[in-house]
């Protein structure tokens, strides 16, 4: 599963990552960083007085392979 890591730094210099799991994996970096300024600049993320997605650093995409060595659960009788 692919899912879209925005990197922003805090107020008080702390990095902070928003993780989109379900993000268009299309998207071009002009596209991310305009949606990440929109995120900064809309300052509805904070806690504990400070906001978190103030300043923009980076964007990737993250693809996650799950490798499943046993699951007992598709194996297991059902109540």
């Amino acid at each position: 599963m692919k899912s879209l890591n925005m990197t922003f730094k805090g107020a008080t210099g702390k990095k902070h990552l928003l993780k989109l799991s379900y993000a268009n994996d299309n998207l071009d970096a002009k596209t991310v960083r305009q949606a990440m300024d929109q995120i900064a600049s809309a300052g509805m993320f904070v806690k504990d007085n400070e906001q978190l997605y103030l300043t923009p650093v980076a964007a990737k995409y993250v693809d996650t392979v799950s490798n499943v060595l046993f699951n007992d659960e598709e194996t297991a009788p059902q109540a």
